[in-house]
């Protein structure tokens, strides 16, 4: 609606509403697929700036004082990163259902090779500074004294260095790079710095005492690049030591409510009965607190089970049900297959037309699986159901069909029905035909 309309509609008040929107800035915050850090691209989309304008600001004020590195790095610190992606806009390949990829789509992504920059550098100092120790030897610059090469020799060690603390601290993180990054950077600094090293040697008669203190710079200069592994590490280990702590935090508090929340709510559900509103309640309460107590900070997978586990929870407190859903084995279905499907509808059934007690068994491995969905209602035969009623036909028994996989639909022996839904890979078995039969 345009702002005109806006304003004849709602009056001042809406008038003033869309014009706060208007200039309104979006926060500062650095975005996670950046250049180097994100700085620059943050700042310049809170300004409302263009990119190469942040960038030229942060050139020019460097010769005052290295005012533009100063702010630069201020920001680096102090700016957080913007918040992860909702998983209904990542693109399709950071949908993947591999927990390791769901572990690092949120990491922040850097396009340039900072550690590989870093390195080219030291490989052209360290060329320069060793065709100097060949050309000039030990004479010395007149003010200092010193061979002409020893500037080359920090300088070169100063970025290795750099370029193994980025790979070991930034980089490894990264998920287009990771570890393997690492240990090539690693390797080339190395090599690079014992090439200085040997060259100062080739020049420790000469150098004499002056030469051997400069000699030791390359070897602490790799001795720092290999400690940068023991910082990942800590990370690593202190990282681990605050999980442990959390997971020593829930279990006693899990502990404390088992004896005391979790009880009174079993108790609240046998005293109620399956179709109580208290008794649904309480059960979807007690589902809850359990999935909170033990399911930790993990994000919960989206296999078979846990996708039939939420779906019970959310009928029971629709329908005047009870669904118990044991898990045996670990199947390679998935939430989004056909055979998940083909159980919601079952659990639907059951829960709408039969009530009380559902329980539903799932069994499978990494080449098949079944599943059975068991009620205690009155059962029906599909011979009696009319052919305008598709659900079981179409929405179980066709599905399954169609997925090459099987659907049986049966009385039980007690009472009740039983819908057994079978599902064989096609790298398995063969799949069985599709049959229904009658109690």
């Amino acid at each position: 609606m345009p702002r005109t309309a806006i304003r004849d509609a709602g009056g001042p008040a809406a008038a003033a509403v869309a014009a706060s929107g208007a200039t309104e800035r979006p926060p500062l915050r650095r975005p996670r697929d950046c250049a180097v850090s994100g700085v620059s691209a943050g700042l310049a989309r809170h300004l409302g700036w263009p990119l190469w304008v942040v960038r030229a600001l942060f050139i020019v004020l460097t010769p005052l004082w290295l005012a533009g590195p100063l702010l630069y790095a201020w920001l680096w610190v102090f700016v957080p990163w913007e918040p992860p992606r909702p998983a209904e806009d990542r693109r399709p390949a950071d949908a993947a259902d591999d927990p390791e990829a769901a572990q690092v789509r949120d990491v922040p992504t850097r396009r340039v090779p900072v550690a590989w920059i870093l390195t080219g550098m030291a490989v052209v100092v360290v060329l320069m500074t060793v065709t100097a120790i060949a050309l000039f030897g030990a004479n010395g610059v007149v003010w200092t004294s010193m061979p002409a090469w020893v500037g080359g020799v920090f300088l070169a060690t100063v970025l290795a260095v750099s370029a193994g603390a980025w790979a070991t601290l930034v980089d490894r993180q990264d998920p287009a790079r990771g570890p393997r990054h690492e240990n090539m950077v690693r390797i080339v600094v190395t090599v690079v710095l014992v090439v200085l090293l040997l060259a100062q040697l080739s020049m420790l008669r000469q150098t004499g005492i002056p030469g051997f203190v400069f000699a030791l710079v390359p070897i602490v200069g790799v001795a720092l690049v290999y400690s940068s592994i023991l910082v990942g590490r800590w990370r690593e280990l202190s990282g681990e030591r605050v999980r442990r702590i959390r997971e020593e935090q829930r279990a006693e508090m899990a502990a404390h409510l088992h004896d005391s929340v979790l009880q009174t709510l079993a108790l609240i559900q046998n005293r109620a009965g399956a179709s109580s509103e208290v008794a649904r309640l309480a059960r979807a309460q007690e589902r809850e607190l359990r999935a909170w107590l033990y399911d930790g900070d993990a994000p919960a997978d989206s296999d078979l089970p846990t996708d039939l586990r939420d779906y019970a929870a959310a009928l029971e407190l629709d329908y005047p049900v009870r669904i118990d859903v044991v898990s045996a084995g670990l199947p390679a279905e998935r939430a989004s297959g056909e055979v998940a499907a083909a159980s919601r509808e079952a659990m639907l059934n059951a829960a709408r037309h039969a009530g009380g007690d559902v329980s539903v068994y799932i069994e499978g491995n990494a080449n098949a699986v079944d599943v059975y969905v068991r009620d205690r209602g009155p059962g029906f035969d599909l011979a009696d159901v009319p052919d305008d009623r598709l659900g079981v036909r179409q929405s179980i028994i066709g599905r399954m069909r169609r997925a090459g996989g099987s659907a049986t639909v049966r009385r039980g022996a007690g009472g009740g029905t039983e819908v057994h839904l079978r599902f064989v890979d096609a790298g398995g078995p063969a799949s069985p035909s599709t049959e229904v039969r009658r109690g």
